[in-house]
């Protein structure tokens, strides 16, 4: 980039960043008049808004959409976090003045449990005003990154709620980019922390490669073994098959999540561009692609699941118009839920029986009679709400909600559950296995009212019947396989497929970046034998559900997926492109054999892999954690009485350090803590990444705060000691640095500069080899 483009660019964000100084967090494009008579015209007739209240309505369109977190609900830490934001932060708030204005507070959303949503109108403005709001934000972010708050707009986390997820359930989020919905998915699955292993997972797929990327990065704050990121068309995603009492057997879901691609309208308060992007031609367009993907979501679900489709427009062609065609296609296999009583305090609006079409110029449509032929190709008869009344009567399309977003200061969404019943009348009996197929390259087996057959996609069994006289059948068919093609695999062909399908398509161009294998380790692999020896793994460890990223050469970093995972894994190999799963357990010290065992534990995958792991744990106080998270490498002589007679039992290497609560002191947290540490010569420390040593320090009552410039974090503890050394900064890339410069060498790093610097102490600490592998270590 040449310097006058940078100066440009440079302008452009100070440009930018004034023009946002004054709106709620996440808002900007302040010159950007909001206004759009189309728009107006349209909602006013369509009558979707109670009468008398259009003006609010606008109003509340115009106005910054206010910034909402939500405390990350799995953890058992979600209730030391909340005590945190309520006793340290939101009470100062309440009484804080700035320019002799009072600051509203942050307040809770009333329909959220257990107060684990909050909503705030401060903009970034006011936040640079305040030393406590700076610090307040600093804390959200710092928090975020770690995993444990989570922004998210408010009406986004409706349609998890309305799942109901139990941690048996095995679920599918469909469209699940950015993954702010997959994050409470994961979150519900995990609910008792004491089950390192939920025996459900989440499977979050997106089509947009390079956004499920995105996806990854906001699962992996959450450190799950259940969770899997595949990369595919969700309109013709593959059926999926597992091995069940030594049977193949079609995958269910039970619940899945149907966020389609949509409008935007309800988002015009956060995303100002579709003020000037809308118009009704966006849904006309958008309506077969959400019927589509709709009808893939109810075929692969298991009957007596749920499914929530949700949408973040107000238009009836991208609502109530999909749940309407969907259900008149089921024949009585599907059934909206009435979820009135499920969020005690949401404000709704119930979903409409009637509504009409407009197009781009202005000309409505009542009745698919009414259009001309010439329109044919772009409205198409499930536009319209079904001529027969009985049969529109008994869909009880009123248990739909709509969100407006004056009501309760929100954005707009559109929301239904529906329950399976029955098979889909197009696969009257289950699909079954083609038994000349190898398990590898099985054809998949349900057949799709709104699917073509590419080389990936579901094929018909001759034991399934068709639904030939169906219209939407052939609409968007040519469509659908071009799109199905950007996500799908090459698919390698034999004289056995050839034999028992359609002849294959093309090899097709791998779209996205090319991942590495995942490759399951065998339970007599020689890794095992110094891990089990070292940490002295229970009987029960699960030693097939370890994984690894590579066929070839040393196992840098160990992987962990839970046994249905890894079931799926092992039989979709080839019809799936996974994009990441697993946490990391183990990483590869390069002289780690001196110590007794070539593999240190990972801090992400500490919760999952410790209740199998019987020797090398210390149990510490609060003050010994409050000493490993604030100084860099202290004397085992530092620790309590009882840690350091721990401590001088065990020898060099990985260790756990675990803080069990004790019920009868209310003052400290009452979660269980566990860490990452190394037992050195004569020093111990503790390899967690900075921002998680931040929310440890928080809850165990240490103030953590990262002045202005960016120069350090200062904490301060003055029931206990004064003048403490700074938190120290490591990151997980850090610690890597700090891991391999330390090697066999008796000292302590400089974190600041990078440099190893000599010290009495003399701690060994070990050495990794290599960098993170990808984007997936």
């Amino acid at each position: 980039m040449g310097k006058r483009s940078r100066q440009r660019q440079q302008q452009h964000q100070n440009r930018d960043r004034d023009t946002r100084d004054n709106a709620s967090w996440g808002a900007g494009y302040a010159d950007i008049v909001k206004e759009n008579k189309l728009f107006e015209h349209y909602y006013m007739e369509l009558g979707l808004v109670p009468e008398g209240e259009f003006e609010q309505f606008m109003e509340a369109m115009r106005e910054p959409l206010p910034a909402t977190i939500r405390i990350t609900g799995y953890k058992s830490h979600a209730k030391e976090i909340l005590h945190c934001l309520k006793e340290k932060y939101f009470k100062d708030i309440q009484e804080l003045e700035i320019d002799g204005q009072k600051i509203e507070a942050p307040q809770a959303l009333c329909w959220y449990p257990d107060d684990q949503a909050w909503h705030t109108n401060m903009s970034r403005k006011i936040i640079r005003k305040s030393p406590l709001l700076e610090k307040f934000h600093q804390f959200l972010v710092s928090e975020t990154e770690s995993g444990n708050i989570s922004r998210q707009e408010a009406v986004s986390m409706i349609p998890p709620l309305l799942l109901k997820i139990e941690s048996h359930h095995k679920i599918l989020d469909m469209c699940a980019a950015p993954g702010s919905k997959t994050a409470q998915l994961i979150e519900m699955l995990h609910a008792d922390m004491d089950v390192p292993f939920p025996e459900g997972f989440v499977i979050a797929n997106d089509v947009d490669n390079k956004r499920c990327y995105l996806l990854v990065h906001q699962a992996k704050r959450l450190n799950s073994p259940c969770i899997m990121v595949v990369n595919h068309d969700a309109s013709c995603i593959p059926r999926l098959q597992i091995e069940s009492d030594g049977k193949k057997d079609i995958l269910f879901y039970d619940r899945i999540l149907c966020d389609v691609p949509c409008s935007g309208d309800g988002t015009m308060r956060k995303n100002i561009d579709v003020w000037k992007k809308w118009t009704t031609s966006n849904s006309l367009h958008l309506h077969g692609l959400q019927l589509r993907i709709s009808v893939r979501g109810v075929e692969q679900l298991a009957v007596g699941g749920r499914m929530v489709y949700s949408t973040c427009s107000l238009n009836p062609i991208e609502d109530e118009a999909v749940i309407a065609a969907l259900l008149e296609k089921g024949e009585g296999a599907l059934e909206l839920a009435d979820c009135s009583a499920d969020l005690p305090g949401l404000k709704w609006m119930p979903g409409v029986t009637s509504w009409k079409l407009m197009t781009k110029d202005g000309q409505w449509f009542s009745d698919w009679s009414e259009v001309p032929s010439s329109r044919h190709t772009q409205i198409r008869p499930t536009m319209f709400p079904p001529k027969d009344q009985e049969k529109l009567a008994d869909m009880h399309l009123e248990r739909c909600m709509r969100i407006l977003p004056h009501h309760q200061n929100t954005g707009g969404f559109f929301v239904a559950v529906l329950v399976k019943k029955a098979p889909m009348p197009w696969n009257k009996r289950n699909p079954r296995l083609r038994k000349d197929v190898p398990s590898s390259s099985a054809a998949q087996t349900e057949a799709s009212p709104a699917a073509s057959t590419p080389a990936d996609a579901p094929r018909l069994p001759e034991s399934v019947e068709g639904e030939e006289g169906d219209p939407e059948r052939k609409v968007g068919e040519e469509a659908e396989e071009e799109a199905s093609k950007g996500a799908s695999l090459p698919q390698e062909t034999s004289a056995k497929q050839e034999a028992c399908g359609p002849p294959p398509m093309k090899k097709m161009r791998l779209f996205g970046y090319k991942e590495d294998p995942f490759v399951f380790l065998t339970g007599d692999d020689p890794v095992f034998t110094s891990i089990q020896s070292f940490y002295d793994l229970s009987p029960d460890f699960p030693k097939l559900n370890v994984l690894t990223r590579t066929h070839e050469g040393k196992k840098r970093h160990l992987y962990m997926v839970s046994k249905e995972l890894r079931n799926v894994l092992q039989n979709n190999s080839e019809r799936l492109k996974v994009i990441n799963t697993g946490v990391k357990v183990w990483s590869r010290n390069s002289d780690g054999e001196e110590f007794g065992c070539a593999f240190r534990l990972a801090q992400e995958g500490i919760y999952t892999l410790q209740p199998y792991i019987r020797s090398r744990i210390i149990k510490v106080s609060v003050e010994d954690i409050k000493v490993l998270l604030t100084q860099e490498n202290p004397f085992l002589s530092k620790l309590e009485e009882d840690a350091h007679t721990q401590a001088k039992k065990l020898n060099m290497g990985s260790i756990v350090l675990k803080y069990i609560p004790n019920p009868s002191n209310p003052a400290e947290p009452q979660c269980s803590i566990q860490l990452c540490g190394w037992r050195g010569k004569t020093s111990i420390r503790a390899f967690v990444p900075r921002n998680e040593r931040y929310h440890y320090l928080r809850m165990l009552g240490v103030e953590v705060f990262r002045d202005k410039q960016g120069q350090g974090q200062k904490q301060r503890d003055g029931d206990k000691e004064e003048g403490k050394d700074e938190v120290e900064k490591v990151t997980e890339e850090e610690e890597e640095d700090v891991v391999a410069a330390a090697g066999n060498q008796e000292g302590e790093l400089d974190l600041e500069n990078g440099s190893e610097n000599t010290s009495e102490n003399g701690s060994t600490q070990p050495k990794t080899e290599g960098s993170s592998q990808g984007t997936n270590s």
